[in-house]
């Protein structure tokens, strides 16, 4: 009985006849016996295959993965003769093998990733991603498991990694405490920052001030230096001064000295006659008393008459 086959370009075809290899190839159509013929049909088109698993990191918390895993069967005969692709007389695989090639690199894939989180703790395996992704993709193209199945890995992708619920939480909470400790600190420092910086202008109004003060006694000084100096120029003037009258008087003392001195030695009642010319009758007489006033011892009595009195106490008009 004749039957036809028409492959898909990403599907591999292996017609197998009586036991030996007749026809082989991607994307082949053609008429085969059936009851002399095998059929393999492997898929070599690129497939992305889903995966979840729990993991232990090594503080003993339990951590879920969840990801993909895209792969490519690069060796269809190497895969063929590990696991039965081959078709029944509908066009079905006959047996369940094609999804034990998902099972198979899920594990392979399942087996690279414990070998990284068992030496990460909790935290480090939450923000490590990029770094399991890395050894995972690289553990899996040097296995043995995989390279048998003649499967090339061409991309491994982690969506997720989350701890159980309450861990969650509890990261969550100290995440959030951390975050509020965080804006305290912020706050704090702004608030610091804002009181340096009040000390700062502080500082510099206070230096300022006293740099006016420096200034403003700067200028004192120079007032007090210049008052000073124009005392000792008014003091050296006083003593020119003085000194000068000094000399003035000096030279009028001597000159009045010069001029007196012929007539130091003169007679007092001789210098006050020749000064009234000599001619005054009241000057003798109160002359004449003066001499009796000396002489008041050596005069037994004295008899003074009206008449004398009245001529000494007459003015010059009533005496003529």
């Amino acid at each position: 009985m004749l039957a036809f086959m028409k492959a898909r370009p990403t599907t591999y075809v292996i017609h197998y006849q009586r036991g030996r290899v007749k026809r082989e190839g991607a994307g082949l159509a053609f008429l085969y016996y059936n009851p002399t013929s095998s059929i393999v049909a492997i898929p070599i088109g690129s497939a992305d295959l889903p995966f979840v698993f729990t993991e232990t990191t090594s503080d003993f918390q339990t951590v879920t993965i969840q990801g993909q895993l895209t792969y490519q069967v690069t060796e269809p005969h190497r895969l063929a003769g590990v696991l039965d692709f081959s078709l029944d007389r509908r066009g079905n695989h006959a047996s369940d093998d094609p999804q034990k090639l998902g099972e198979r690199l899920v594990n392979a894939a399942q087996i690279q990733a414990h070998a990284v989180v068992q030496h990460l703790t909790l935290r480090e395996t939450l923000v490590s991603t990029g770094a399991i992704v890395a050894q995972v993709l690289a553990g899996l193209r040097s296995s043995e498991a995989v390279q048998m199945l003649g499967v090339t890995i061409l991309d491994v992708t982690i969506v997720a990694v989350k701890p159980t619920p309450e861990i969650g939480r509890a990261l969550e909470a100290e995440a959030r405490e951390g975050l509020q400790r965080q804006s305290d600190e912020a706050i704090y420092a702004r608030r610091n920052a804002a009181v340096e910086q009040e000390r700062r202008i502080k500082e510099s109004e206070l230096q300022t001030e006293i740099a006016v003060q420096e200034k403003q006694r700067q200028v004192r000084e120079t007032r007090m230096a210049a008052d000073i100096a124009i005392e000792e120029q008014r003091s050296d003037l006083l003593v020119k001064k003085t000194e000068n009258e000094r000399a003035e008087a000096d030279s009028r003392a001597y000159a009045l000295s010069a001029t007196l001195q012929p007539v130091r030695d003169v007679d007092w009642r001789t210098l006050l006659a020749v000064s009234a010319g000599g001619t005054d009758p009241k000057l003798m007489i109160a002359l004449a008393f003066r001499e009796m006033a000396e002489n008041a011892g050596k005069i037994g009595s004295l008899t003074v008459t009206p008449d004398l009195l009245s001529q000494l106490i007459a003015t010059p008009s009533e005496g003529r």
